[in-house]
């Protein structure tokens, strides 16, 4: 087993690399408008009621059909999945492994062809799209890896005359309900760690982009996977999504999204139902408000890309992306102006063009959710650049700063998940952390500063699950940056690091007599 290292990006200076992904692209142009079933125990499945998925570029254009999943579905699925576990959880960990070593290479292979169906179904431009398939080859190599190292577990004492050995044990039927944003990584990564772990899936994916997903179903079944294991059941929250958290057969469910859902979700799994005979764990992502602060010791060219590439890259669609700056007043009208020259220096338009730094926002719900808070802005603080749309052909919102807003105004609290960034002055570093700590939310940060001590102190008071110095708070890395915060931005669970496999199952001490 060579050590893990996450998968390299694709350099896209190289001409033949911009070559290859345009020849992915019309791949997936000429696959466009197909009908997807559900995958129940291995079996396709076809509906009368589908779902279309639409490219948020241009939303005439049809990515695919996609069969809805209705509560007899869901009941056949668990079903399944219970069969199955039977099982798989007595499969050994290496096989298990072994199957996400061959979907990620299988993935890599294939690697612009998925790139190319999440800058059409997604929206994500090439290099963000790239990404998005790296960190899913991540997550697949990182916990085959996590698995072989937990499979035989922890080391625990023994006495004279005793044997004790401290185990894992799966824990069941899981549900994975997963996001848009990164349709490929995130739903990949949620899904392969209860499958590697021992469990069987019920997986949901998000409305906007399920045929990236149902593509990684295919990758699973070449890899290997008996039927079952993973059972795939697009629909919406209202027809399966409460129907399957409630579900007495549940035992798991690995949620990311808004805060909104996610807080339904504890609240739900919460009550126990006829029949149940244990308590559910959910693992839950519930997105941020996150803030760069930026001190009058900082580097402004540093700050300026920070905030330009983590408040816009991909739109501001990131739980993580850069929606706050706090700046020392010293220093605040100066990277202010840097930050809007550097803005306005950004392209917008259709994902697939190369050329354009950011694509549309998913839907137009998202568009009509950010035109509010657009002119929320307006009368909290002062429009420096942006404010506009283009919703001619897509969902189009260009890069927005708003500035001399008061640290609690709603533009600065409450979550956008758009291309706004919000700027407020504090009178030193001090307050500065203190304005970015006043968030309910606390999943990723940064600060820009020169001062080492300055530095030391953020590590210690400042509230985040991930804190970034002098770089952009977007852009973790699987096995290098684990990922996740708490506040109301979830549980904590920190994908891609060696505390997560674990979530997954429970422990179990046997002690023997000797």
């Amino acid at each position: 087993m060579i050590p893990y290292k996450h998968e390299p990006f694709t350099d896209f200076t190289q001409q033949s690399n911009v070559d290859a992904y345009q020849q992915a692209i019309e791949k997936v142009e000429s696959e466009l408008g197909k009908t997807y079933p559900l995958i129940i125990n291995g079996e396709r499945i076809y509906t009368d009621d589908t779902t279309r998925s639409y490219n948020p570029s241009d939303r005439e254009e049809t990515i695919g059909y996609v069969s809805k999943a209705t509560q007899e579905h869901a009941q056949q699925a668990v079903e399944a999945a219970k069969e199955a576990f039977k099982t798989w959880r007595n499969v050994d960990p290496e096989v298990r492994a072994n199957i996400l070593f061959r979907a990620a290479a299988i993935t890599r292979r294939r690697k612009h062809e998925f790139s190319a169906l999440l800058t059409k179904e997604g929206g994500k431009p090439w290099k963000e799209a790239d990404a998005d398939t790296a960190e899913a080859i991540d997550f697949m190599e990182y916990y085959g890896r996590e698995m072989l190292r937990l499979k035989d577990g922890k080391k625990v004492e023994s006495r004279p005359g005793e044997y004790n050995q401290y185990d894992y044990l799966p824990i069941g039927v899981s549900v994975v309900i997963s996001p848009w944003n990164f349709a490929y990584a995130i739903m990949a990564g949620t899904t392969v760690a209860p499958v590697v772990t021992g469990n069987t899936v019920l997986l949901k994916p998000s409305s906007n982009t399920p045929v990236i997903s149902y593509k990684f179903m295919e990758v699973l079944e070449e890899a290997g996977l008996p039927k079952g294991v993973v059972n795939w059941i697009p629909g919406s929250s209202a027809d399966i999504g409460n129907y399957l958290v409630e579900h007495k057969d549940v035992g798991l469910i690995s949620f990311t999204g808004s805060k909104r859902v996610g807080t339904d979700i504890m609240q739900r799994a919460s009550k126990i139902q006829e029949g149940q005979n244990h308590m559910k764990r959910v693992i839950a992502e519930m997105g941020g408000k996150d803030t760069i602060v930026v001190d009058d010791e900082a580097n402004l060219d540093t700050a300026t890309d920070a905030i330009v590439n983590s408040a816009f890259g991909f739109s501001g669609q990131k739980c993580s992306a850069c929606s706050r700056v706090i700046a020392v007043e010293s220093i605040y009208d100066e990277l202010l102006d840097r930050v809007k020259a550097a803005t306005e220096k950004l392209t917008v338009g259709n994902a697939a063009d190369h050329n354009n730094f950011m694509g549309p926002v998913i839907d137009e719900k998202s568009l009509n959710k950010i035109k509010d808070y657009l002119e929320i802005g307006e009368e909290e603080g002062r429009l420096v650049t942006g404010g506009k749309v283009d919703e001619s052909t897509g969902n189009f919102v260009y890069p927005t700063i708003f500035g001399d807003l008061a640290h609690d105004s709603r533009v600065m609290q409450e979550e956008i998940f758009g291309p706004v960034v919000g700027f407020s002055k504090a009178k030193d570093f001090d307050q500065a952390i203190e304005y970015a700590n006043d968030t309910e939310y606390g999943l990723t940060g940064a600060v820009i500063s020169n001062n080492r001590m300055k530095l030391e102190q953020a590590r210690r008071d400042f509230l985040v699950g991930n804190l970034y110095f002098n770089r952009g708070c977007t852009g973790a890395v699987v096995g290098y940056q684990p990922f996740g915060g708490f506040k109301m931005s979830g549980t904590d669970s920190k994908a891609g690091g060696p505390d997560y496999l674990v979530l997954h199952m429970q422990g179990r001490t046997v002690s023997e007599h000797l």
